[in-house]
């Protein structure tokens, strides 16, 4: 794989490293989509992103990064690990968290898991051999290009994301496993729309350019120019604010179930989401959480406006309705929208 480009070495594109972010402190927001121009930076940073993510407990020889802690497991019904294993039994280990890249050339079995041929034939036995879903669980799975996803695992996506569970019945195989993961996105809209049925699925939109300042564009590319010349040098430099950023994500995690929501954040949002006119509750939710989260990552006790306003355009902006008497783009009604709520 090599190296990974240091998170904190991206210049600029703030909106998208504060989402990704944010994604990793509350996971339940459910999933970033990054939209833009390529060459932006948007892989770099999803992947970038796994430098930072703390390790996490397993039980040693689960193939699917089953959580000690848990009560039920996530194992499948063929995986040694019985669901009935006694909690003094287990023996566990610390393993990166897995962010799993889903390729858009992807086989429905590669993704969901089929059966294992090489068991099959030598030992005559059906086994579950897992997919990248299984993979990606307690972890991030990755799709670039994803609004060039075929249809058919789209809809296989819409029903493990919306269950948490992959169900798996062919060639005579039937076994399901736990499968929770963010999902995180990125594309260009020149290159299609995004299904809205998967769309909305997506807690947070956040959308990057090509930088129009010369400072920014020389700084990108005399840093990226760097990484690619010196990779050891380049990475030692940015290690401490890897390091830094890495504990700041730590702590926040820690934190957040202790930052407070008061009544009055909720009006806010509320009364942000009905001036928009979205649709169902799931942009409150989003705002609500994703605020949270910030506040949590800022080293506040409590969600205030501040953090509201910041994450108002990514959790809205992809849930808009088409206004035909309205040019301005998504974007543009939700900064309108916030400044008539919040206030200039």
């Amino acid at each position: 794989m090599g190296d990974l480009y240091p998170f904190s070495a991206i210049v600029e594109q703030d909106e998208m490293k504060q989402a990704l972010l944010i994604a990793v402190v509350d996971p339940t927001i459910g999933g970033v989509l990054v939209f833009g121009d390529r060459g932006t930076g948007k892989s770099t940073a999803v992947r970038a992103l796994a430098g930072l993510l703390p390790k996490m407990q397993v039980i040693a020889g689960c193939r699917y990064h089953c959580d000690p802690a848990a009560e039920r497991r996530a194992c499948a019904d063929d995986c040694s690990l019985r669901r009935g294993a006694k909690q003094s039994d287990l023996k566990t280990k610390s393993v990166p968290v897995p962010v799993v890249d889903l390729p858009l050339g992807a086989t429905e079995d590669r993704v969901v898991g089929a059966l294992d041929l090489e068991r099959a034939l030598t030992e005559g036995v059906k086994a579950f051999e897992p997919g990248l879903l299984a993979q990606a669980h307690r972890g991030f799975l990755y799709i670039d290009e994803v609004n060039l996803l075929e249809d058919h695992l789209i809809d296989l996506l819409l029903d493990v994301a919306a269950s948490g569970e992959n169900v798996v019945e062919r060639e005579g195989l039937s076994t399901r496993h736990a499968a929770r993961f963010v999902l995180v996105g990125s594309g260009n809209p020149e290159e299609g729309e995004l299904r809205p049925q998967l769309l909305d699925r997506f807690g947070l939109s956040v959308e990057v350019t090509t930088p129009d300042d010369l400072a920014t564009r020389v700084e990108v590319v005399r840093r990226r120019d760097d990484f690619e010349r010196h990779p050891a040098a380049f990475l030692k430099k940015w290690k401490r604010r890897d390091g830094q950023l890495r504990r700041k994500l730590a702590a926040a995690r820690e934190r957040l179930e202790d930052v407070e929501v008061p009544d009055s954040m909720l009006e806010r949002a509320a009364e942000l989401c009905l001036k928009l006119g979205t649709d169902g509750l799931r942009g409150e939710l989003t705002m609500v959480r994703a605020g949270r989260a910030l506040a949590a990552l800022e080293g506040a006790e409590s969600l205030g406006d501040s953090q509201l306003r910041k994450v108002a355009p990514a959790a809205l902006r992809h849930r808009l309705r088409r206004d035909p008497l309205d040019e301005a783009g998504s974007s543009v009604r939700v900064e309108r929208a916030v400044a008539e709520v919040f206030g200039p």
